[in-house]
């Protein structure tokens, strides 16, 4: 399976590299948000294979490590695409236009939310809040915060404009 840097070099996993970091991170207390947080940084995602190394590691059921990978929205199962935007669409941005952006990135990226384009440029999540009230509409690109955000921004920050 391949993930992909935020330069769209493709990283694949590797099942000795995740072992190392699962057992290197163990020792931590709580290690299991610190070791899934590790294996979304190295490969972009955490596979059902990382899910089972990681239960195997930590003496602990598929299911706890599931209930725990699934909880969090930052988890991925597949990789996400070179760009990531994310959309926020609590109260503040919503009053300020956010909804009608969201609806028109869908149509112009051909996308839902939580899909990846065909050709892996864009990966489409939604949030609740950013911290940018003021600023509504905010949008996150690549871990970038833009305010005021409008369709032509996201795109042109993308490389589609």
């Amino acid at each position: 399976m391949l993930g992909k840097d935020r330069a769209g070099v493709a990283k694949e996993w590797d099942a000795e590299a995740a072992r190392e970091i699962a057992e290197r991170l163990k020792v931590m207390e709580g290690p299991l948000l610190p070791i899934l947080h590790a294996f979304n940084e190295r490969f972009g995602f955490v596979s059902n294979e990382a899910i089972v190394l990681v239960a195997d590691v930590l003496n602990l059921t598929r299911a706890e490590v599931q209930g725990v990978f699934g909880f969090y929205h930052d988890f991925r199962r597949e990789p996400a695409g070179r760009h990531v935007v994310k959309v926020c669409r609590a109260e503040a941005c919503q009053s300020m236009g956010s909804e009608a952006l969201a609806a028109r990135l869908e149509r112009a990226l051909g996308i839902s939310f939580g899909d990846t384009t065909q050709d892996r440029r864009v990966t489409l999540e939604e949030v609740y809040c950013l911290g940018n009230c003021a600023l509504s509409p905010n949008v996150m690109i690549d871990g970038e915060l833009y305010g005021r955000a409008d369709e032509a921004k996201v795109l042109s920050a993308v490389g589609l404009r």
